[in-house]
């Protein structure tokens, strides 16, 4: 079954929402003298003056804002750098400068025992491998990070099972990892993580190594369970459809800088580079732009018109308004008409043509 994002107005709901977690002005930098060519560079060396010293930025001067209840995805090609500064991030690594707020407390001065209570009380993380234990069931292994937290074991299986249920495995808390497909060992992951009722959630690739179909499911069931909890997620991919599929907004970077931050609608309507502009070509459009982007005046008849959300995607709607050959009113959050769109557009639009006037 289909799980659809929500219909509110993604940019102005986020607006409203406070900071969860921000990095500002984060650099990763691996080699020797690190710190010296920093220092050097006023803070802001150049990708020259790294590769000069035999550097590597991993991450250069990266400055991201996560809104609570967002699901904010990082996304690039292979190296560059979008799991380092998740790391960062989590501060599974030390970053070589900047600040990372979290709860609006910087992460980088917390000692490591306050580091150790805030991942095992306030953060979820799942990654591309999914590293359950073996030798312990599927409820076990849900278990596993209360058992860490010294909870009760009646607590302990009390949330293991509701979280087991949650991710749709009832049935199978007495199996083992090497019993399940690949798909249900990373519910199981995905279950162990939510166990601890996390905070914020960092989600590292965790879909790459499903076969495609399982993959599509899983992307569906996380969109389940994000309508649910409305968690605060920062995702990890590489892959734009699986971005525009499940990001509030989208952080592309490039050798170690965020290139652009916006929605997937923002990405592929304004990009703000060439490389970004290549990056989302061949994103199915309709599959990304609203009716609010193809919009124009509403016409005298308007009014009359089935209507249908401005936040609404265009492939949602596009063959019904092709079948139908009449415009169809756009409305706000409160129902009211505050343009059409056209069959004409929407062909337009599906044609690939320049113009969906």
């Amino acid at each position: 079954m289909s799980v659809t994002r929500p219909t509110a107005n993604v940019t102005a709901a986020l607006d409203k929402r406070p900071v969860m977690l921000a990095s500002h002005n984060v650099w990763k930098v691996y080699g020797r003298g690190a710190e010296e060519v920093m220092a050097a560079g006023g803070g802001k060396p150049s990708a020259a003056d790294l590769s000069a010293a035999g550097l590597i930025g991993a991450v250069r001067d990266a400055s991201v804002e996560v809104k609570e209840g967002e699901i904010f995805i990082i996304m690039g090609l292979s190296g560059s750098g979008k799991s380092t500064l998740l790391r960062c991030m989590a501060r599974l690594i030390e970053p070589t400068a900047g600040e990372v707020m979290f709860e609006g407390r910087n992460l980088l001065e917390a000692t490591e025992r306050e580091l150790i209570e805030i991942r095992r009380h306030r953060m979820g993380m799942v990654f591309q491998h999914f590293a359950l234990l073996p030798h312990l069931t599927v409820l076990e292994n849900v278990a596993f990070p209360l058992s860490v937290q010294g909870r009760p074991k009646a607590e302990q299986r009390k949330r293991a099972q509701e979280m087991v249920d949650l991710v749709g495995l009832k049935g199978r808390e007495n199996y083992y990892p090497r019993e399940l497909s690949g798909g249900q060992q990373q519910r199981v992951g995905i279950a162990r993580s939510l166990a601890v009722e996390p905070q914020i959630w960092f989600l590292d690739e965790p879909f790459s190594a499903l076969d495609p179909l399982i993959r599509r499911e899983m992307q569906q069931e996380l969109m389940r369970l994000q309508n649910v909890l409305h968690k605060t997620i920062v995702f990890i991919t590489h892959d734009f459809d699986e971005a525009i599929r499940l990001a509030d907004r989208i952080a592309i970077m490039k050798d170690g800088e965020i290139i652009q931050i916006g929605t997937p609608e923002d990405l592929v309507t304004k990009p703000a580079t060439d490389y970004v502009a290549e990056f989302t070509r061949d994103v199915q459009r309709s599959k990304v732009l609203s009716a609010r982007t193809l919009m124009m005046p509403a016409g005298a008849d308007t009014a009359a018109a089935r209507k249908v959300a401005a936040t609404a995607k265009i492939a949602s709607f596009a063959a019904d308004i092709v079948a139908a050959g009449r415009p169809f009113a756009v409305t706000d959050e409160d129902g009211a008409v505050i343009g059409q769109v056209t069959p004409a557009a929407v062909i337009n639009l599906l044609a690939g043509r320049e113009s969906a006037a």
